[in-house]
């Protein structure tokens, strides 16, 4: 049985491997062979220049995605059937008592380190690379290294009471553990959704709530309309690290906050953040966080349930490389091997999410102007240097909205 697993994760590794590198490929040729003229919707209102400078950046981040897709599948490797996490287990045990909380929880850490580790590169060369050719970063050294040091002492602050908490659970003599670590893991999504806007972001962003003016009027009549409260509107200093704009709500329940970048309001007119922030609450008043979190609590109790099937089973471990059996070496295999499994599944997941994003934009031409709403989204393709000809099939994928061509139509039938 263990190798027929053995063959069965090599099988699905190289698999998604190849899809991810052909995926990418298809994306650079399309994008490539379209960069030379603007297609005929968008040539009005983009410049040939920035047309392909898009195209270029598009070319760009899908080569240091076939880097990066490489580079996971070796690492992949190294962790499981190399005896990484063998290796791992064995080394913390002379530390600490094998199968206890602590030993576990070193070699989950270490896991997570090594994995942030050998992303690092990666990350530097996208942000201080990429971005910085394109002349999108906007972010130092210093301020990269500074939040580095925040998040990891947050996710550890935030994180290790979690971990132990699991790995506790894990440890009972019940065979319902995996049933008790989903409703762990249920509440405590809930509760970092409230606590998220009002602890954490700030210690990365400065927000400042909106100056009184026309877009502030034009937000709090938005609001009136929509029959949406939420805990203050703000402005985020994301030209710190970027040049790119955005806006998103954030928070649950009262704790919401809508949030917008200070890029986003320099570039757009007010109407058009209007209609930007209708999209947005689209979002919300459509339920569509709610269906996500119910979403993602479906799937986390179906992976839950099998992981519970299968920590016993000694075939499960040898067949993935590890040869002495433990909770903490089982949720990381299963952490690192599972996502290679669904990676299939990605075109359904962004079939629904392009779904939401045609009916956020619905909401938003009933409750703004659905003009504003295109010439903010063709501001925004243009800002952010977003292609306008992705290859369909990746774009089928991968895309969690609609392609820009598509999206811009849909808006002018709605308009009319």
């Amino acid at each position: 049985m263990s190798d027929a697993l053995t063959w069965l994760y090599l099988a699905t590794l190289a698999a998604a491997t190849a899809a991810r590198l052909w995926l990418a490929l298809r994306q650079v040729q399309h994008v490539r062979a379209h960069r030379e003229a603007v297609p005929a919707s968008f040539a009005a209102s983009i410049p040939l220049a920035a047309h392909q400078q898009a195209a270029d950046y598009t070319v760009a981040k899908n080569r240091l995605g076939m880097l990066e897709a490489l580079v996971h599948a070796a690492a992949l490797l190294v962790f499981t059937l190399g005896g990484l996490i063998q290796w791992l287990s064995q080394a913390w045990a002379r530390a600490f008592e094998a199968g206890s909380l602590a030993h576990g929880t070193a070699l989950l850490l270490s896991v997570f380190f090594l994995q942030a580790l050998i992303g690092l590169p990666a990350t530097l060369a996208r942000i201080f690379g990429i971005e910085a050719r394109f002349g999108f970063n906007r972010m130092t050294l210093g301020l990269f290294l500074v939040d580095l040091a925040k998040h990891t002492l947050v996710a550890l602050a935030l994180g290790v009471p979690l971990l132990v908490a699991v790995l506790w659970l894990m440890g009972l003599a019940d065979e319902q553990w995996w049933l008790y670590v989903w409703a762990l893991w249920l509440a405590y999504s809930v509760v970092m959704m409230m606590v998220y806007p009002a602890l954490i972001l700030p210690l990365f962003n400065k927000f400042t709530p909106l100056a009184q003016g026309e877009l502030a009027e034009r937000v709090a009549r938005l609001l009136a309309r929509c029959g949406f409260k939420s805990s203050g509107l703000y402005l985020m200093d994301g030209s710190r690290r970027s040049s790119h704009g955005n806006a998103f709500f954030t928070g649950f329940g009262a704790a919401k906050r809508i949030v917008l970048f200070d890029t986003l309001v320099s570039r757009l007119q007010p109407p058009e953040v209007e209609a930007v922030l209708a999209h947005e609450l689209g979002h919300y008043r459509l339920h569509h966080i709610v269906k996500g979190m119910a979403l993602g609590a479906a799937v986390s109790f179906a992976l839950l349930w099998l992981l519970g099937q299968l920590i016993d089973k000694p075939w499960f471990y040898a067949g993935l490389g590890v040869h002495t059996p433990g909770n903490a070496a089982a949720l990381a295999l299963f952490l690192l091997v599972v996502p290679e499994f669904l990676f299939f599944l990605h075109p359904l997941t962004s079939l629904y999410s392009r779904a939401r994003e045609f009916e956020a934009d619905a909401y938003a031409v009933a409750h703004a102007d659905p003009a504003e709403l295109r010439k903010a989204l063709v501001k925004l393709y243009h800002d952010n240097a977003a292609t306008l000809t992705p290859d369909p099939l990746h774009s089928a994928f991968y895309d969690s909205h609609p392609p820009a061509a598509a999206r811009i139509a849909r808006l002018k039938e709605a308009a009319t």
